[in-house]
């Protein structure tokens, strides 16, 4: 199996990660945070090493201010439900995940105003199209790093000197870019940091995270045991602890400190640089296949690791099966969950091809995937004669 789907769940994992996650299940197997013995205690540590781990990963001033939920879409719900109220107004792109475009259409039914600017699928959204936007009761801006779809990057940076001129919250959704490009909360104005634990972050399914910043009071989306002030029948404000009740995914999030440490010790401009020369690699191949419809940045635009195409004559669907079956080449075909996205490509009739190499992937990989494409439009074009 050629495995190009990465953009979903990265795979595989770092060996590190796997013996991590063995570890915790055959000889930490306690709650962290809970009782006072020898491997409750190191469960304990565990989790609070993976959460200095990631703020040191995105400069967040304090490891409190990690906190872990159960992938980037509950982080997302956690961050909009918490934040925004009937009589709000919120910015986003018109090519978010389904992850921050379901919640807030749910929102919307209940008072919360939703403004989508306009975003290019090449260039990414409009600085001066988020300003104008701005209203007085504008509270938040919400936005991907990077589209699931083409890899499109958006200015984060820009984005939130926007918003803390304005004095409206930043909301990140990193979902496609944590592990791989330099993410700082601080530098970058970002207020809230929603991001996956599975993907290039190269740990479990199951795990995510969100950063808050401080002073931001989120109501919560569940209640119930924290380890600490049991003596209360109210949730307790101080964070994590706040909103993380019931038993945390040590394993997981074991896992995931793994992860970050590998990505620490490689060094993420490194596999930065190897993702580029593999998605550079796929594009100028995919260019030249005849029948090749391309979306997205153009060969030589800086992206995410993440392509989608169509092949004239088939649809994206019956593409992935021949793939699969023919060829032994794992990619994503459809909606991807943005049908937002694809509404601005004008595909979501049929969706697209997505192909996302990841850091252990191979050139040779690349290239088995762009002569399996080349033989399906080769046959096409026979069958049509």
């Amino acid at each position: 199996m050629i495995y190009l789907d990465n953009a979903a769940t990265s795979w595989p994992k770092p060996e590190s990660v796997y013996q991590m996650v063995d570890k915790v299940m055959r000889q930490i197997g306690a709650n962290p945070g809970r009782s006072g013995h020898t491997m409750a205690i190191e469960a304990g540590r565990l989790v609070q090493e993976t959460r200095e781990l990631a703020a040191a990963l995105f400069a967040i001033p304090h490891p409190s201010q990690v906190v872990f939920t159960l992938n980037v879409t509950d982080s997302l719900n956690l961050a909009l439900k918490g934040l925004l109220q009937p009589g709000d107004h919120v910015i986003t792109s018109s090519m978010e995940h389904n992850a921050m475009a379901r919640p807030l259409e749910a929102l919307r039914k209940n008072g919360v105003t939703v403004t989508k600017v306009a975003t290019s699928p090449v260039n990414g959204i409009s600085l001066r199209e988020i300003q104008n936007a701005i209203q007085a009761n504008t509270k938040l801006i919400a936005i991907t790093h990077a589209s699931n779809v083409t890899g499109t990057l958006n200015p984060i940076g820009e984005i939130g000197q926007i918003a803390k001129e304005f004095g409206v919250t930043f909301l990140v959704d990193c979902a496609q870019t944590a592990g791989v490009f330099p993410i700082n909360v601080q530098e970058m104005g970002i207020d809230l940091l929603a991001f996956p634990g599975h993907k290039s972050l190269l740990g479990c399914q199951g795990v995510g995270g969100l950063y808050v910043h401080k002073g931001i009071i989120l109501k919560t989306l569940r209640e119930g045991g924290t380890g600490s002030h049991s003596e209360s029948l109210e949730q307790p404000d101080e964070l994590p602890e706040r909103y993380e009740s019931g038993t945390l995914n040590t394993s997981g999030i074991a896992g995931l400190g793994a992860g970050i440490r590998y990505i620490m010790e490689t060094g993420m401009e490194k596999i930065k640089q190897r993702e580029e020369e593999l998605t550079n690699l796929l594009v100028a191949g995919l260019a030249k296949i005849p029948g090749v419809v391309l979306y997205g940045p153009p060969l030589g635009q800086q992206r995410a690791a993440v392509v989608s195409f169509n092949l004239e004559q088939i649809s994206a669907n019956e593409l992935c099966m021949i793939l699969d079956k023919s060829f032994q080449i794992a990619v994503r075909p459809g909606l991807h969950c943005a049908p937002d996205a694809h509404r601005v490509l004008g595909t979501l009739q049929g969706g697209t091809i997505r192909i996302s190499p990841g850091y252990f992937t191979t050139e040779e990989e690349i290239e088995t995937c762009l002569q399996a494409i080349t033989a399906i439009g080769k046959e096409l074009v026979e069958e049509m004669k």
